[in-house]
């Protein structure tokens, strides 16, 4: 189907006139609104003001202009007879293309100094009315809500080519447009709500394909990436990959556990991560010096594995990790040196954070089930020393709190049910992901060997019999920190009584499922 005349408003006016001159070239007729059409004729495109075509003026500063039977009439009309005939006789013309983007209602709400006003001004509503109208008629109406397709658009149609397969893409592409958009505005009108629900009644939230995976999880599973747009901040959704082959779906969900736990330190740290959990982590003077220790926690299980730091990666950090086969590193940066050490490693990625400034504004954890979606607060509290209580009749030493806070930040991060064990700042004992606790601590336990002598151990959850005190204290354990709760504390307060451990409960419980 020929395309004889387009309309054209957009407010990112990216490539808009190689486009209207290309339309104009091929003796399409091009009708467009305010800011657009003075673009396009300063740049020498003819163009035809839309209020010309009404035979009524833009009013309300611009808020009406396209709302109007003889811009919806000529694109809502079906090529038919009767709907021909009617256009006839009131006068419109058939509109074949529309080219709309919409204003800019996220770039606006994420200025700091937005006021409710400005973001409200920038709500379009003629330009979602002129995508909906033209993405409905695909068969008659070509509709463009993305720049980067002007090019492709223009090529089917100079080649006769502009036919149904293509349009009914760009229209799934408009309502997508304008899904998100709406979504956009939905969101930021309910954080509007003084006391407003944290989960309303309908859960609105629009993500990008970043990219389609070779697989999922296994290889007989499909899978994509999506980017959420609205979360601003380092983490490894927003990370840009420096180098290496395009990260798998597993790489990707290990990449964020490692990411999460280290940006939790403010010291130096630096933490591997092998099927969702942690297998090494430290804390120490330097990126160098706190991958070392926490590759001592378990060098067998950090190959092929991902590593993550809170600091620049220099090429002191780079030479040690060369040492082994790894698959991804995120990290603020990359010095120079490092790069060059780390690109000669075959299959290795690498992926850039910038510096980690606190959180980012990502609120809430989302998992699907068969059926619907569970939708939680993400788990950002941690304890805080003063509140901690002290339960047993040895308190902890000065040194012991410093090592029980980076076991309890560790286990955090853990598969529960989770059992971590520490010393000298760093990991060197995980259980996780394991039926009852006892079974847990006994995994950490032995995995620590003789360096759990003198050490700590952190729960994610309150012990429900005393036998995992009974391990700790075998393996010369000297002090533990748990969030308490179980109706049985009291059986292990004695035990760790019984054995000299200095005890402590947090009150904040860390499943991890």
């Amino acid at each position: 189907m020929p395309v004889k005349r387009a309309l054209i408003s957009v407010s990112d006016k990216t490539g808009v006139v190689q486009f209207a001159r290309g339309l104009s070239e091929l003796g399409v007729e091009i009708i467009s609104t305010g800011g657009t059409a003075q673009a396009l004729q300063e740049a020498g495109v003819p163009v035809t003001y839309v209020s010309d075509v009404t035979g009524f003026p833009e009013i309300l500063d611009g808020r009406v202009k396209t709302l109007h039977p003889g811009v919806h009439g000529g694109i809502l009309a079906l090529r038919n007879e009767e709907h021909l005939v009617q256009l006839k006789k009131h006068g419109i013309t058939p509109i074949d293309l529309v080219a709309v983007n919409l204003y800019p209602f996220r770039e606006t709400i994420a200025r700091p100094d937005v006021t409710v006003a400005l973001a409200v001004e920038n709500i379009d509503i003629g330009g979602p009315a002129m995508v909906r109208s033209a993405a409905k008629n695909y068969n008659s109406v070509i509709v463009i809500v993305n720049p980067e397709r002007y090019a492709g658009v223009l090529d089917a149609l100079r080649q006769g080519k502009a036919g149904r397969k293509l349009r009914l893409s760009l229209a799934l592409e408009a309502f997508s447009h304008t899904a998100s958009y709406d979504a956009a505005i939905a969101a930021y009108l309910e954080g509007l709500e003084d006391g407003g629900e944290l989960f309303p009644p309908t859960w609105n939230i629009t993500v990008r394909r970043a990219q389609v995976l070779r697989y999922g999880e296994n290889p007989h599973q499909k899978a994509a990436f999506y980017r959420d747009p609205s979360v601003t901040g380092p983490c490894a959704g927003n990370a840009e990959q420096l180098w290496g082959k395009e990260l798998s779906y597993n790489n990707i969900l290990d990449t964020n556990a490692a990411f999460e736990l280290v940006r939790e330190f403010s010291d130096p740290a630096a933490v591997i991560v092998k099927h969702n959990n942690p297998c090494g982590c430290a804390c120490a003077s330097g990126p160098a010096d706190a991958y070392r220790k926490a590759l001592e926690t378990d060098p067998v299980s950090a190959y092929g594995g991902i590593v993550a730091f809170n600091r620049v990666v220099d090429a002191a950090t780079a030479q040690e990790m060369a040492k082994i086969f790894l698959e991804v590193i995120i990290a603020p940066g990359y010095a120079e040196d490092a790069l060059d050490i780390l690109k000669a490693k075959s299959g290795l990625r690498l992926l850039a954070t910038g510096e980690i400034a606190g959180q980012t504004n990502d609120r809430f954890e989302i998992r699907k089930v068969n059926g619907g979606l569970l939708v939680q607060e993400a788990d950002r509290e941690v304890f805080q020393q003063p509140d901690i209580k002290v339960v047993t009749r040895r308190a902890p030493t000065a040194e012991e709190i410093e090592e029980l806070s980076f076991a309890m930040t560790v286990v955090k991060h853990v598969k529960s049910n989770a059992i971590v064990v520490a010393g000298g700042r760093r990991l060197i004992g995980v259980g996780a992901g394991q039926m009852n606790r006892v079974g847990s601590a006994r995994i950490a336990l032995e995995q620590a060997s003789e360096k759990s002598r003198g050490a700590v151990m952190a729960s994610d959850a309150f012990f429900p019999f005393r036998d995992t005190i009974d391990e700790a204290a075998r393996a010369g354990i000297t002090a533990v920190i748990q969030p308490g709760g179980s109706i049985r504390d009291n059986e292990s307060i004695q035990a760790a009584d019984e054995h000299g451990i200095a005890m402590v409960f947090t009150g904040m419980r860390h499943f991890k499922h």
